[in-house]
């Protein structure tokens, strides 16, 4: 079961932390189609935040079809954002690029940072290249 961790200090809305692990998780594969989420009773104990907050992130997550409440049984996970096979290899190769940049001295910040910097590069770089071929095209 996904034990939901909030950083107050994050700037993103409680509810939205809630959302984004979840999504996290269902695409990592930690959770799946019938799998239960926590009660609100279950979060509001870890996390010490409001029980209204945790409904809210899981209506967005049902409005999105992650996530169907089941009355009386509680909210179980519906869809999935996995994207199969190819993510056991990738996360391999990322677990030790990870190793090696903690071997060369970078902390946790440092590593995230890259990481950040270079995913956004990269992606934003394709999509002005996929743009631009679609424009090409008419």
């Amino acid at each position: 079961m996904i034990e939901y961790r909030i950083d107050r200090r994050s700037g993103v809305a409680t509810y939205l932390q809630i959302v984004q692990q979840t999504k996290q998780a269902l695409r990592l594969g930690l959770l799946e189609p019938g799998d239960k989420l926590p009660t609100a009773r279950e979060v509001v104990a870890a996390t010490a935040i409001n029980p209204n907050t945790v409904l809210k992130a899981y209506r967005e997550l049902e409005r999105e079809g992650l996530a169907e409440g089941r009355r009386g049984l509680g909210t179980f996970v519906r869809g999935t954002l996995g994207r199969g096979s190819a993510e056991g290899p990738l996360r391999a190769e990322l677990a030790a690029w990870t190793d090696r940049a903690r071997a060369e001295g970078l902390d946790k910040d440092d590593v995230t940072a890259l990481f950040t910097s270079v995913v956004e590069e990269r992606f934003e770089g394709h999509s002005t290249r996929t743009e631009r071929t679609k424009g090409d095209e008419t």
